[in-house]
């Protein structure tokens, strides 16, 4: 969710920048959290928000949206993610509002999430060793020993010889 967040901030800084040159080199100024940037950055932000009032919109909603993996309760984040969808319709910005339809499209996923705070990435992690071990040994003689193999990769076995 946060990949497409970022996209859709991206494009709508793309659109301001054909017509802007002032925008030339802002692009992680706007994509980066506001407590990860550099002060100099802060207040350059600042500065190109009052100027280009979309672009400082859509940084609003940007930062808006993110408040929502601070939450722990799920009426809240239901809440807070119905406010959201109204102020992206209110704003307009295209870009935001196809955001929000996969937010909508998503809306359970979400939800839970922010209860749960658990994803799948630690399945995905597994999954690419295996992947990674099948490419690297071009086929197995029987399918027992590609699960063998699975297990010796993603089991975390204590690998030390026995004193």
């Amino acid at each position: 969710m946060v990949k497409l967040l970022n996209e859709a901030m991206d494009t709508v800084r793309k659109l301001a920048r054909r017509e802007h040159d002032a925008l030339k080199g802002h692009k992680y100024t706007f994509l980066k959290d506001w407590d990860r940037l550099s002060d100099k950055r802060r207040l350059e932000l600042v500065k190109l928000i009052d100027d280009y009032q979309t672009l400082g919109e859509a940084y609003r909603l940007k930062a808006l949206f993110n408040d929502l993996w601070a939450m722990s309760n799920t009426a809240s984040a239901e809440a807070h993610l119905t406010a959201w969808s109204e102020e992206v319709q209110r704003s307009g910005i295209q870009s935001f509002m196809q955001f929000a339809k996969t937010v909508k499209s998503h809306w359970t996923s979400i939800v839970r999430l922010t209860k749960t705070h658990l994803t799948n990435g630690l399945l995905e992690g597994i999954t690419n060793k295996i992947q990674l071990a099948k490419r690297r040994a071009c086929g197995y003689r029987n399918i027992q020993n590609f699960i063998n193999l699975a297990y010796f990769l993603c089991g975390k076995l204590d690998r030390r010889l026995p004193a």
